[in-house]
Parts: C-alpha cells; structure tokens; sequence
C-alpha cells in the first residue's frame, strides 16, 4: 500500500508542467494584474448584459453577465486589446451588446430620434409660446356709412 503511494505521488511529481494549466478567473475573481483588471473593469461598463438589456455585464446579477465578465477576464489575462475584446463580443452578439453603438446604417435611427424629437419638441414649444399678433383695429365708421348700414339692416331685400 505505501509503494502504491509512494508511486502516485512521483507520478503527480512528475507530471510535466504542461499538463498544470492556470485556473481561468471566476467570474468575480479580480485579475492579479490591477492594470489588467482595470480594463476589464472598463470594458465590463461598455458591455450589455444581453439577459437585462438595461445594465452592463459589470452591474448585472445575471448568470450569461457572469460567464461574458469571465470571457472578458480570460481575453484579457490572453494578451488581447480592449478593441479586439469588444469586437470579440460585438461579433458573437451584434451590435446591441456595446452600450455605445457604432453609427452605421442600422443603428441611424437609435442616433438621430432623440435629436430630432427635441428638435420638434422645442419648435412646438417656441410657437405655443410666441407672442400673438392681434388684429389691427378696425376704423370707426363715418356718418354716411352709418346711414347705409342702418338701412340695410333694416330693410335687408334692398
């Protein structure tokens, strides 16, 4: 029994170091380098959890947000620039998972509604709030046309 130990132990000794792979960060597991980690932390703000929809991979509780923070993580600890992370991403899941998505021909109308509805919005507003031109006053009427009024009223077929 102590030679079958004896035997398991050299075996585990002996493994090449190959074979000893570093644990991938958990998800929550900060990176050991704090400048790595850093940009992991940047890159998790700009990236949308695609279960919330509303909050970053860094803010959301969901279980996809914790697997995309890892991805970030490992991509990262692998040597890659914050560009290729986030095209990494954008091209798994489409534009809709950069918090701040590029102006191309899709995403047009995402940039421009909210400048042209304050556009509307403060035109309607100005000409609500414009002041009113009144109409100019109307003449009095001399004593000849006084007359023919008062003959037309009272006599309309005339």
């Amino acid at each position: 029994m102590l030679c079958a130990a004896a035997l398991l132990a050299g075996a585990l000794l002996a493994a090449p170091p190959a074979l000893a792979q570093p644990i991938p960060p958990a998800p929550d597991r900060s990176l050991a380098d704090h400048v790595a980690e850093a940009r992991a932390q940047a890159l998790m703000r700009e990236l949308r959890c695609v279960v919330c929809k509303g909050q970053s991979i860094g803010d959301s509780n969901a279980e996809l947000a914790a697997d995309m923070r890892r991805l970030v993580r490992e991509r990262i600890a692998a040597g890659e620039g914050d560009a290729a992370v986030r095209e990494w991403f954008r091209a798994r899941y489409g534009d809709f998972v950069l918090l701040d998505p590029p102006f191309t021909a899709a995403t047009w109308a995402l940039w421009l509604a909210p400048p042209a509805v304050l556009a509307l919005g403060t035109a309607g507003i100005l000409l609500w709030l414009r002041p009113r031109r009144t109409p100019a006053p109307v003449a009095a009427l001399d004593a000849g046309e006084e007359e023919r009024l008062a003959r037309l009223v009272e006599h309309p077929a005339d």
